[in-house]
């Protein structure tokens, strides 16, 4: 059986957000706008947001607190904010972390009268305020997808809150990726690259969700040149970036991720590595696992002309890990054991893995020296 569903109003266009302020303010009478410290304010988007919702008459309080990496601490302090302030819907404004922490804040909200546990409530109500995201990075996809991910800091762990939390509308404009540096392009893209190649290389996947990941591809090949370093980006990949990113979102909505997200997370957890890096990080080692014609298959529609050539332009636009060599294994050995007993993300998996090839896989980048 396929099934297709993808609830979230997406509007991609230059401008977006003032061309569609009506639609913002629709969603309610107050907003809670949540971002990061800086980033939306350098590139314009908080500004755009707010014109949008002053041109409408419809008062919003900020909240920009939102950390790399949200924690439950955040998300908990924000919505302790919303809950005096009144707010009765979200903006999330920024890359992953401000977007899934706007839904997971949306979510405790709703639940006022809920503790922090109840954002990993397994069977708990998913119900939320409406949420409204503006991407300002080029990788999650988190606008168009259900999930929220947060660190819970006192158990020492990142992961998916088990709550559906599509957002109601994203507005996606390039120009807000202007303003962003090459590092943040670069981990960010890489990170829309391993929605992708996951969202295929998955148990679940359909026809319909291969549809995204090709489309996805095709559109994320078309700023390569920018990634390997041999092009400035001008305001059409700047676009193509934002849209890649989103149609892997729509991509992973339906099917979710698996083995190199699962790896990642102890990376970013422990050693401080980028999201998007650390998930590219784990993605060529899953693709030589990978049947010889899904590989080639993945690796020509994004651009690629070998397995070497991805782990070439990886390492020049991401750069190395930096770690000692102890700690960067001891965190990969973490990250096995805790991958290798997460039985959702190794079912996910296109193909059976053992222990002993997710050690492989974990390990691929170390013992594969590039030429």
């Amino acid at each position: 059986m396929s099934c297709f569903y993808i609830p979230v109003r997406v509007f991609e266009e230059t401008d977006a957000v003032s061309r569609h302020a009506e639609d913002l303010a629709a969603l309610g009478r107050k907003a809670l706008i949540v971002t990061g410290r800086s980033s939306a304010f350098r590139n314009g988007a908080y500004d755009d947001v707010a014109a949008a919702l002053e041109s409408r008459h419809c008062p919003h309080v900020l909240f920009n607190e939102v950390e790399e990496n949200p924690s439950v601490e955040t998300v908990m302090k924000a919505r302790d904010l919303g809950l005096k302030e009144g707010v009765d819907f979200v903006i999330g404004i920024g890359g992953g972390s401000p977007l899934d922490a706007a839904k997971a804040i949306a979510l405790m909200i709703r639940h006022g009268g809920r503790d922090s546990t109840y954002l990993y409530h397994p069977d708990g109500d998913s119900s939320a305020l409406p949420v409204a995201a503006v991407p300002t990075t080029c990788g999650t996809g988190s606008e168009v997808t259900a999930v929220s991910v947060l660190t819970d800091t006192a158990k020492g762990i990142k992961k998916s809150i088990p709550h559906n939390l599509f957002p109601k509308l994203a507005l996606i404009d390039g120009r807000y990726l202007q303003a962003a540096p090459m590092s943040v392009l670069a981990n960010t893209a890489f990170d829309a690259l391993t929605h992708l190649i996951e969202s295929f290389l998955n148990s679940t996947a359909t026809p319909y969700s291969r549809m995204f990941v090709d489309a996805g591809l095709r559109t994320w090949a078309l700023s390569l040149p920018v990634l390997r370093g041999v092009k400035q980006p001008d305001a059409e990949d700047f676009m193509h970036m934002m849209r890649a990113s989103a149609m892997a979102g729509m991509a992973i909505a339906h099917t979710a991720t698996t083995l190199p997200h699962g790896l990642s997370y102890p990376l970013t957890h422990k050693l401080g590595v980028p999201h998007g890096k650390a998930t590219a990080y784990f993605t060529a080692g899953y693709l030589a696992f990978a049947s010889e014609e899904d590989r080639n298959y993945l690796l020509r529609t994004a651009g690629f002309r070998s397995l070497a050539d991805f782990r070439a332009v990886y390492h020049k636009a991401c750069g190395e890990v930096d770690a000692d060599s102890a700690k960067l294994c001891e965190v990969l050995d973490g990250a096995v054991e805790e991958t290798g007993s997460n039985p959702v993300k190794l079912g996910l998996a296109a193909f059976p893995v053992t222990k002993e090839q997710l050690r492989e896989m974990a390990y691929y980048e170390r013992n594969h020296p590039l030429d």
